[in-house]
């Protein structure tokens, strides 16, 4: 019989199992990569795995967000100014690191114009997928080439992450959902990083029901989640998932000024917000 090359071996998928009624939601913490600088941030990665954490959103850190507040602008500058965290540096860590975890998964979050705007899509994506990201999410994506991102990811058995915002649309919600193969990142409110929707994150339950109908992947809730009880209120909506922006690089910053071990101090962070069952 002809040799057949084996289907390379799609990503494990986010937040298995979270999605029961009586369950804990799942965590998702944000961190710019470089900060802190990669060899601190490579033993943090290893703790999060240790501490049950489900997804790590590392950001290919890039200037200026329109989105973030103050706190990840500030962080993005830190890593900028370091340098060594460029695209290819992050692939390069991510390869490294992703093959030691064993329950957290990696989502990428690149921005278009900063880090992929000069290269072939298809190309790019592909060494993405190499390096072992789980998930790839991409900040600013201009709509024409949504399209082709989308396809490019599936050739190269990237699952994506897209995101809506529950301010969005109907039809734009759907469309967001019926593209997620990795997670739906429902923005909690419009606005920056950093802070809360008024109503509250179990308010968002009429709109996370709706999202169902259009997606089988999970729904992660952002904005405004900062501690324990509020990733319950995230679970409270039924979501499968919270994702912890500024006050996970706030914990990084503090611990850089207060001069102590990065992953010894966000460990206790961890531990202050992972939910409960």
């Amino acid at each position: 019989m002809p040799e057949t090359t084996p289907p390379a071996l799609l990503p494990a998928p986010f937040f298995p199992g979270r999605r029961t009624p009586d369950g804990a939601p799942g965590l998702a913490l944000f961190l710019n990569a470089g900060d802190p600088p990669l060899p601190v941030l490579r033993d943090l990665v290893l703790m999060l795995d240790e501490e049950g954490v489900d997804c790590l959103e590392l950001a290919v850190p890039f200037p200026d967000s329109v989105t973030d507040g103050p706190v990840i602008r500030r962080s993005a500058r830190r890593a900028l100014e370091r340098g060594g965290a460029a695209l290819d540096d992050v692939l390069a860590f991510v390869a490294d690191v992703r093959p030691h975890l064993t329950h957290t998964r990696i989502a990428l979050l690149t921005d278009w114009r900063y880090s992929l705007g000069d290269r072939d899509l298809g190309a790019v994506t592909r060494e993405i997928a190499a390096s072992g990201a789980d998930g790839l999410l991409v900040h600013a994506l201009p709509p024409r080439l949504r399209a082709e991102h989308l396809e490019s990811a599936a050739e190269a058995g990237l699952p994506v992450v897209t995101t809506c915002y529950t301010s969005s649309p109907a039809d734009t919600r759907a469309q967001a959902a019926a593209a997620a193969s990795a997670y739906l990142y429902l923005v909690a409110h419009y606005g920056r990083s950093g802070t809360a929707p008024a109503t509250g994150h179990a308010a968002l339950a009429d709109t996370v029901t709706a999202l169902r109908a259009h997606t089988g992947a999970p729904i992660a809730v952002g904005f405004g989640v900062n501690t324990r009880q509020d990733v319950a209120a995230v679970g409270a909506s039924g979501a499968d998932a919270a994702i912890i922006g500024s006050a996970a690089v706030a914990a990084v910053e503090r611990a850089q000024q207060d001069g102590r071990d990065v992953p010894t101090a966000f460990r206790e962070f961890v531990r202050s917000v992972l939910p409960t069952t």
